[in-house]
């Protein structure tokens, strides 16, 4: 009687994880544990894109539109599997895509399996984000808090190794992305605001303002160097504030 009860239960918890799509959560959740042995379970490879690589792949293509409610951009067939690309178009202040066009994009690579194995970012988004901060910002990812209310999660930068590096200036970053859509300060900062519009024919009912990247820029006012980046990517928040990851020499 009591395994009947418990087959029941066993059935009901599958049925359910099937009609609410947790099945696509609890495989996140699994990639994000392989974070705990980096360097086991991902790969980090540079040349004109930053690429992650996923030694053991666990998310499927399913996981990925059930998670972001938005379809890619373009998906092509190659030898080794499936590539999606998401183009992420500049906008001025009524939605339009300015011209000459300034945009960027992500490339997921799924397997034959149809399972994640590679992940890469275009160069103009390193523009914003470099390659060094990109990396050590996923490794510090580990035992980062889960905020499960705003599905977020929250790094703990006391214990990262830090880096030697020169952050991005601002006349080199502007001369890429062009003029921002509107400038605002802080005690320290201009932040400067520009606007992404996501190139895609479908996004689920309830989501279309996942389509909208706001991305904000912090410039120091006196080194006029990129000391933050904050945005919102087909659902995915990416928040890095450089100047945490650096040693002390090399802060200004």
């Amino acid at each position: 009687m009591i395994m009947t009860r418990f087959i029941k239960w066993t059935c009901l918890l599958f049925l359910t994880c099937m009609l609410t799509g947790c099945f696509s959560w609890i495989r996140a959740y699994q990639t994000y544990q392989q974070m705990d042995e980096f360097d086991k379970n991902f790969g980090i490879s540079l040349s004109d894109e930053f690429i992650i690589h996923f030694k053991h792949p666990i998310l499927y293509s399913d996981d990925f539109n059930s998670l972001s409610k938005v379809q890619p951009s373009s998906s092509s067939t190659v030898e080794t599997g499936i590539s999606w690309r998401y183009w992420f178009q500049k906008i001025d202040k009524d939605g339009t895509v300015i011209t000459p066009e300034t945009k960027f994009y992500f490339n997921l690579m799924f397997d034959l399996n149809d399972q994640l194995t590679h992940w890469s970012f275009s160069p103009l988004f390193l523009q914003i984000a470099p390659a060094e901060f990109l990396e050590i910002s996923l490794r510090s990812i580990a035992g980062a808090k889960i905020d499960s209310t705003k599905r977020q999660l929250k790094a703990d930068t006391t214990n990262v190794r830090k880096i030697s590096v020169d952050l991005p200036q601002k006349t080199k970053v502007i001369s890429k992305l062009g003029q921002p859509l509107k400038i605002e300060e802080d005690a320290n900062n201009e932040i400067y605001y520009y606007h992404f519009l996501l190139d895609t024919a479908n996004t689920e009912d309830g989501y279309e303002d996942r389509r909208l990247t706001v991305l904000k820029l912090y410039f120091d006012k006196q080194s006029h160097q990129l000391v933050r980046m904050t945005g919102r990517f087909i659902g995915l928040k990416i928040s890095i504030n450089y100047q945490k990851y650096l040693t002390n020499s090399s802060k200004r």
